[in-house]
Parts: C-alpha cells; structure tokens; sequence
C-alpha cells in the first residue's frame, strides 16, 4: 500500500473524534463494543455490469494517475480509507479489496458502458490493495458522478467493492451521504441496512490536493 495514502493511526483517531467519535472505539480491534456485541455484515449489493473485462496492467491504491501518463484525473480528490472487519469487530488483516466506479463524468472505463458522457484518459477505474495487520486498507481516487442507467432512472454517485478473504467474499456499494438520487435508487433503496452502505466524509488531509475529502468507511464481513 502507498505511504502516500495510508493514514496514520493518530490521523485515523483524529478523523473518528471529528465525525462524532462514530467510526472508531479506541484501539482498533479491541473496544467495548466490538467484544459485547455482534456487528451487523455491510449489507450486498448487485456487482453490476462494468467490473474490468481486462483488469489493467497498473494496479495500485492511486486510480487518479496512471503509470508512464503525465496528467491527472479529473474531479474533486478523494482519500478514501477504513477497515475491514468481523462479525466480532476484529481487524481482517490480508484481506483482497477491489474497487471500481464511474469518474467524475459518470462514465466507466469499460466497453460495455454506453454513456456518451466522456472517458477520462487519466483515470484509471479501478484499484487493488491488501489490508495491513491493522484490517486497514486506503485508495486516491475522485468522487464518482452519477449516471443513467436506463429509461427514467439515474444512479447516485457510488463505488463498488468486492473484498475477499479466506471464506469470505462480499460484493457491495459504497454510497455519499445527502445525494438527492440515493433514496430514488433501485438498488439502494433495497438494502437490508442502507446505513451500512453510506460513507463517512471529513476534510482530507494538509497534504492532499484543495477541495478534497477524506472518506472512511468500515466494511464488515458476513462471516467470523
């Protein structure tokens, strides 16, 4: 995993008390909470028609650039980072995370996607990592525009995942809280937990680029 990305353990905690003391409970893996009671699995989702055909050579945690290309990608930057957990609150360490979405435009870089909106050639798509001995895991990437999917329905800004470890595998959508198109979405709105699905969002880090966000989001697999 890049050290530019990856947060460090104070940062995480930081971020946790500025969202409400809501996403983390001290030591990770070791709070009250986690060892009294059984977490809720994030909710599964459909993995939907734009997962990579061919996956690209430069897979990494950085979807805003490409290897041997200058540019950038388009869009407002985001650090996105959490953990995957247990039914126990336990961190999943090892554990395969891959991401895929839309960019800024709401066009994917796949040849079945037949938006005319336009492909960003500085945008890669999609993203690979191993969670750290923490359960830890963190991308850069863009917030994701919405798109229509057909006739009469738009879907909101949203990233896929698919995280697999050992027998476990969840395939599932990360969604913005306070997107107008989240509640009119068909397949958002037929979640079993709809909580589980949405992403904390903070200010990004000195560090990052102006205007971007920093977004956590716990993933908790269905089985111990």
């Amino acid at each position: 995993m890049s050290e530019g990305f990856k947060l460090s353990r104070r940062r995480l905690l930081e971020t946790s008390l500025a969202l409400g003391g809501a996403l983390f409970f001290g030591p990770l893996g070791s709070s009250a909470l986690a060892r009294s009671a059984k977490l809720k699995p994030t909710s599964e989702q459909a993995m939907g028609p734009f997962y990579p055909v061919l996956k690209p050579a430069d897979q990494d945690a950085d979807l805003t650039a490409i290897r041997g290309k200058a540019g950038k990608a388009q869009g407002p930057s985001l650090r996105l980072t959490g953990r995957v957990l247990n039914l126990k609150g336990q961190p999943v360490a090892g554990a395969q995370v891959e991401i895929w979405q839309a960019n800024t435009a709401g066009r994917y870089t796949h040849p079945g996607d037949r938006n005319p909106a336009p492909l960003d050639p500085n945008f890669e798509g999609y993203g690979v990592v191993i969670t750290d001995s923490k359960g830890e895991y963190s991308f850069k990437t863009v917030k994701p525009g919405p798109y229509p999917a057909e006739e009469g329905w738009m879907r909101p800004p949203h990233i896929h995942f698919q995280v697999t470890a050992q027998a476990n595998r969840l395939v599932t959508q990360m969604y913005f809280p306070g997107e107008p198109l989240n509640e009119k979405d068909r397949i958002f709105r037929t979640a079993a937990d709809k909580e589980s699905l949405l992403v904390k969002l903070a200010p990004a880090p000195q560090d990052a680029e102006p205007g971007a966000l920093l977004a956590v989001w716990d993933i908790v697999l269905p089985r111990t």
